[in-house]
Order: C-alpha cells, then sequence, then structure tokens
C-alpha cells in the first residue's frame, strides 16, 4: 500500500481535466471537502464521479451493507462485496482512485445525533439517501440551510435525472417540498412531484405495479444512477469554483435520455403551486385507488419445477383464457388438466383454437425446462374427453444447454398496432422458417399482396362485430380501464384511439346498443379500419403456416401449437412484433365443415366470400392444412398487454 501512495501522483491523476479547469482551479477542487449521504445507488457514483474531478476531501454516510438486489445500479455491488458495508467498499474503492483522499466514514448512516459532525467543515452537501429516508433528508437540508451549506439532489427517474439547487439565501428545501405536517405516504407524494414536476418518466413505465409507495420500493436503472452523478458534480464544479450559472429553485432541470428530452422546470411557491395541489390530488387519488401500497410481493419459486411452470404460465392463449391448470405431483412430475372454450367461444371452432393453445404451452414447458437442465415428456391420457384433455408431464435431466428463446417467453406478447411496412429480411424468413422443421411451410404475404389480405380481414372483421355470438365473447373478454390484465384483454391493449374506444365501450352495455350502433351511426367501420384494414396494410407481412398434411384430431392441433410457439418467439428473439389474425381462418373452416356458427345470413354470407378469398392465398391447399395466421413487422412493443395469473392461481397444490 505505501508503494502505491509513493507513486500517486495528483497531477498527474488528473491532468486530464485540464483545459476544462485550469490547473489553479483543480487545486481549489483538491481542498475541498464534500458530504455525500448514502453511498449505494446514485451516492455511490457520485463519491467515484467526484472523486475523479479531482475533490479531495470526503464525508460518507451509510448504515447499510452491499446485497445482489444492489447489482443492477450500485457502483460498489460485487459478488466479493455481498455483506459489506456500503461505506467501507466505497472508500476502498475511491482510495483505488486516489489513495490521498481524506475520507470521514459514517458507519451508522447520518442521524439526528451526528448531523453536525457529518457537516463540519463541509463545502458542499449532495444527496444520496434512498428516496423514501424523508426525515433525515429533511434534517440534512435544514442543517445545510443553517449553516450555509449548497445542497444538491438529482433523483434517478426512470432513465433520466430531475435535478434541484438549494443555496444559501434562497429557497429552501421545506419552503420547496412543503412536507410538514403531512403523512408519511403524502411526503413521498409530495417529493416525487417537486422532484419531478413534469412527471416525464410516467410515460414509459412498464409496469406500475412495480411502484410501491406503501412498501417503499420502485423500480431502477443504472442510466439513472450515471446521469444524476453527471449532472450533480457538474454544479458541484459550478458552485465549489464560483462559475458558470447555477439553477436553484424553484427552477430545477429534468433530463429523460429515453424520451430524448430536457426540461426546464419552475414551480413557485414548491408545492404550493396551484398546478402542483392540483398533481397532488389527482396523483393520490390515483394511487388510493390502485391499492399500491397493499400489493405484495410474490415468495420465492424454490424448485426447478415451480420455475418452469412460472415461465410456462406465459403461454399465448385465445383472448387471454389461459385453459389449464396444474396438478403439481412431486418434484418431477406434474399434470395439465385443460379444458377448451367452446361452449361459449364461437372463435373456439370444436375446441381447436384452445387446442392449439395448450399446444403452445408444452413448447413453452419444454423451452423452460431448458433452463433448469431438464427435458420434458408428454403424455396424453387417451382415457380423458377431448374437451377436457389431460397431459402427464415428467422433468427429466439434460445434457442439453438452455434454448435461446428460453429469455424470450414472458416477452412475447400481441401487438394490435400498425406496424413499419420495412420487409423481412432473407435471414429472418429463413431463421422462421427453419424453426417449424419438415412438416410445415410458411406461406408469405408481403408486398402489395398485404392490401388484399387487409381486405380479407376487413371483410371477416364484418362477422365478428355483427354478430351476437361475437358480441357475447366480446363482452366477456375486455377488462376495462386497463393497462395490464391477468385474465383478459386489457382496453388500452385493443388496439383503438380513444374516442372509439369510449364509443365501444358504451355499446357494449347491451346488444341492443350495438346493433343500434351498426344500424344508424355505422358502427363497424371506425373498429374494422383501426383494427383490421390499417394494421393489414401497415406490417412487413402476412404469415399462413401450412401443415403438409389436414389437421384431423387433438394431436394435431397440440404439435401445431408447439410449432406455433416456436415461430412466435423467434419472431419475438428477431426484434419482430406479433399479431394473430385467426378469424379468416376460424371462418373458413366452419364453412368447410358446414356449420351454421351464426344466425346472422348475411354473416354466413360473407364468411362463404371470407373462405373464397383466402383459399387464393393457400396455394391450392385444403383450409385444413392452415394451423395459423397472422402478421408480422417492426414496431416499438405495446405498453399494454395481458399479463398472466400467478402460479400459485394456476396450481391445483400451490407453490412450497
Amino acid at each position: 500500500m505505501n508503494n502505491h501512495l509513493q507513486e500517486f501522483n495528483y497531477q498527474d491523476a488528473f491532468s486530464r481535466n485540464i483545459g476544462w479547469v485550469t490547473e489553479a482551479e483543480q487545486q481549489v477542487l483538491q481542498s475541498k471537502r464534500v458530504a455525500i449521504a448514502g453511498v449505494g445507488g446514485v451516492g455511490g457514483v457520485h463519491l467515484l464521479t467526484l472523486t475523479r474531478l479531482g475533490i479531495g476531501n470526503f464525508n460518507i454516510a451509510d448504515l447499510d451493507i452491499f446485497e445482489q438486489g444492489n447489482f443492477n445500479r450500485q457502483a460498489g455491488a460485487f459478488m466479493h462485496t455481498v455483506g459489506r458495508q456500503k461505506v467501507e467498499v466505497m472508500e476502498e474503492m475511491a482510495k483505488g482512485i486516489n489513495p490521498s483522499l481524506d475520507i470521514q466514514s459514517f458507519a451508522n448512516g447520518v442521524s439526528f445525533d451526528n448531523i453536525d459532525a457529518f457537516l463540519d467543515g463541509v463545502d458542499l452537501y449532495i444527496d444520496g439517501l434512498d428516496f423514501f429516508v424523508l426525515d433525515i433528508r429533511r434534517a440534512v437540508f435544514a442543517a445545510c440551510a443553517e449553516k450555509g451549506i449548497p445542497a444538491i439532489t438529482a433523483a434517478p427517474l426512470g432513465m433520466g435525472t430531475a435535478f434541484l439547487n438549494f443555496l444559501p439565501g434562497k429557497m429552501t428545501f421545506e419552503e420547496y417540498f412543503r412536507l410538514e405536517g403531512r403523512s408519511a405516504e403524502e411526503q413521498q407524494l409530495l417529493f416525487m412531484l417537486g422532484l419531478s414536476p413534469l412527471i416525464l418518466q410516467k410515460k414509459y413505465l412498464a409496469d406500475h405495479s412495480r411502484v410501491r409507495f406503501g412498501n417503499k420500493k420502485a423500480p431502477s436503472t443504472p442510466m439513472a444512477c450515471e446521469l444524476c452523478a453527471g449532472v450533480a458534480a457538474t454544479n458541484a464544479l459550478k458552485i465549489l469554483l464560483r462559475r458558470g450559472d447555477v439553477v436553484a429553485a424553484p427552477h430545477g432541470l429534468h433530463f429523460d435520455a429515453y424520451l430524448n428530452v430536457l426540461k426546464k422546470t419552475w414551480r413557485p411557491w414548491g408545492n404550493n403551486n396551484p398546478i402542483q395541489k392540483l398533481m397532488f390530488l389527482v396523483a393520490k387519488r390515483f394511487i388510493d385507488k390502485a391499492g399500491a401500497s397493499e400489493i405484495e410481493e410474490a415468495p420465492p419459486l424454490l424448485t426447478p419445477l415451480e420455475r418452469v411452470l412460472d415461465k410456462a404460465r406465459w403461454a399465448p392463449s385465445g383472448d387471454n383464457t389461459q385453459p389449464w391448470k396444474f396438478e403439481i405431483l412431486d418434484d418431477a412430475s406434474f399434470r395439465i388438466h385443460a379444458s377448451d372454450t367452446r361452449d361459449w367461444c364461437f372463435y373456439d371452432l370444436n375446441g381447436q383454437a384452445s387446442q392449439i393453445a395448450v399446444g403452445a404451452l408444452l413448447e413453452t414447458i419444454s423451452i423452460a425446462a431448458s433452463g433448469e437442465k431438464l427435458a420434458a415428456k408428454f403424455t396424453r391420457q387417451a382415457s380423458a374427453p377431448e374437451d377436457k384433455p389431460v397431459i402427464d408431464v415428467e422433468l427429466v435431466p439434460s445434457d442439453q444447454g438452455p434454448s435461446p428463446l428460453l429469455p424470450y417467453i414472458p416477452v412475447r406478447c400481441t401487438n394490435r398496432r400498425p406496424f413499419q411496412s420495412t420487409p423481412l429480411t432473407s435471414i429472418q424468413k429463413r431463421e422462421l422458417e427453419q424453426c417449424l422443421g419438415s412438416d410445415y411451410k410458411v406461406i408469405w404475404i408481403e408486398g402489395e399482396h398485404r392490401k388484399q389480405m387487409a381486405k380479407l380481414l376487413f371483410d371477416s372483421a364484418e362477422i365478428r362485430l355483427t354478430t351476437e355470438e361475437g358480441y357475447r365473447v366480446h363482452s366477456q373478454i375486455i377488462e376495462w380501464d386497463k393497462q395490464f390484465s391477468e385474465t383478459k384483454i386489457p382496453d388500452q391493449a385493443v388496439g383503438f384511439d380513444a374516442f372509439t374506444l369510449k364509443l365501444m365501450r358504451w355499446s357494449m352495455q347491451s346488444w341492443q346498443r350495438v346493433q343500434f350502433l351498426n344500424k344508424y351511426l355505422a358502427g363497424t367501420l371506425a373498429p374494422r379500419i383501426q383494427l383490421d384494414l390499417l394494421p393489414g396494410r401497415k406490417c412487413s407481412a402476412h404469415f399462413i403456416l401450412l401443415a403438409k398434411n389436414e389437421l384431423t384430431d387433438i394431436d394435431d392441433f397440440l404439435a401445431g401449437g408447439r410449432l406455433l410457439q416456436r415461430f412466435w418467439l423467434t419472431a419475438t428473439k428477431l426484434g419482430l412484433q406479433f399479431q394473430p389474425e385467426m378469424t379468416p381462418l376460424i371462418f373458413s373452416r366452419y364453412v368447410a365443415d358446414g356449420e351454421p356458427f351464426t344466425e346472422n345470413e348475411n354473416a354466413r354470407a360473407t364468411a362463404k366470400q371470407v373462405a373464397e378469398n383466402l383459399s387464393g392465398f393457400l396455394e391450392g391447399a385444403n383450409v385444413r392444412r392452415a394451423a395459423y395466421m397472422g402478421r408480422l413487422g417492426h414496431g416499438p412493443m405495446p405498453q399494454a398487454r395481458s399479463i398472466r395469473l400467478p402460479l400459485a392461481a394456476l396450481c391445483t397444490r400451490p407453490p412450497a
């Protein structure tokens, strides 16, 4: 260690700073002392960034130890530091950069009893405390205001940072946030609104359930922590060297790298601003309604079988019906009790759609098992009725590694929005075709032929929207005012614009309303354009999965479902968006089988025309050879989607 101290040269170590600062300013920075409370997420990166800037003295405080849950964002979190004090690890890391540092560490954290010692001789305070630690935060900022110490807070929000300076003689932390006399939950909300008056990050939050004010948990990203450190260190430089424009509360900055947006914020009177008061009331009602404080984390999954099933539950199923239950028999085997929806869903012709879904479940189980170095063996019980199939599953050791499709099981989803029209590459098409093996081929509908397919989908949609049988299904499968749904399709994922969605919600209250809308207000036109015609044109390609032989029994449809899931997961792996387009195929099968699926004569006549037009895409093949239809393309991931029931709700013997 002494050799390193002798070898270290401050001027050489920080010589690349010279130019942006002068040599004299670098010496000033070396003489300064910065206090940082919390050296985990943002605080740890603050410490290392300021050390590299050449700050020579620090007071750091943190009472926590490193855990694996810190790995996504905390500079000192490694496997070899798990269980060690954060201040100890971060002091070592900082002194690894500058061995001559003077660091005063407060291993019991900053408290009401040691605030004076923590701020002794300090030129600047930077806030690195956990978001939910408000009492001591308020006390530290109050002490800074009393002692005339500039104080900085840079909040990691989403993939950006919201930044505030509290300077001597200007608006204080308490004058801005107005937390006095509020409950703990209200203080958290006011702190968030004050940090981020524009709430930019809300626009791309993928899972709102992960924001748990009541449980004092929120998601984080490493990018946000790094951005915080850059902004905070830049302002630290300006404050300590007394140069450059320093924005002070009630002015602030919010930069969001995900949205490519930089906003200057200004809230006169802070959270007493009328706009802030209104935002507080709206946000509080939303949180109270969502019951965010009551959300509890699922217990950890202990066995390989449970982990396999937890991934398997993400298999696709028509309208998110999830027609299966799992009976856990022992640590290596379970039983699938499946069912179909033919008794109420006229899209489930003879249970075939449900059988394809169960086949997709089997393939998902197989892929999930590969992640546990297991293989899945399936045995369908021949004595079980066809509408309630029972499949025994045994997990056995395997030498094969994880499937490359494994990470995409929970990512795969349906996207009903228009895609980009960029054609698929030959490499993408070849990989999609190869995943099906030799028993299936892909019919691609591309280029100008997409217009014909869009027209076919447009005509098929008329059947969906003008039959009472279709109405009965649609009235059961949509969950309103939802971004995510465990058992249905959330209305935000349907694909309508706001006006059409409101009109649809009104009409779905009764079949009579639907008839009125269709008869007098051309009620099918807007949804058919938005859900079928435009998406049908706006995609890279449509596809039809065609088997060598006709699909005649349940085993054929189970096998087709397995291939479909491989195809869908491969598309997801290739970065493609995916939407099933099964209604033309379903109605064509009704026509081929001579089954009167509706009492609506016009709909039956349209179905015959749809069947005739679909046959033009099948290259002379019988419609009974077609297993699946859909479209692919490039585009953003949907922000709303169907999710799945928790594993415990799908198991007849809940996970341990």
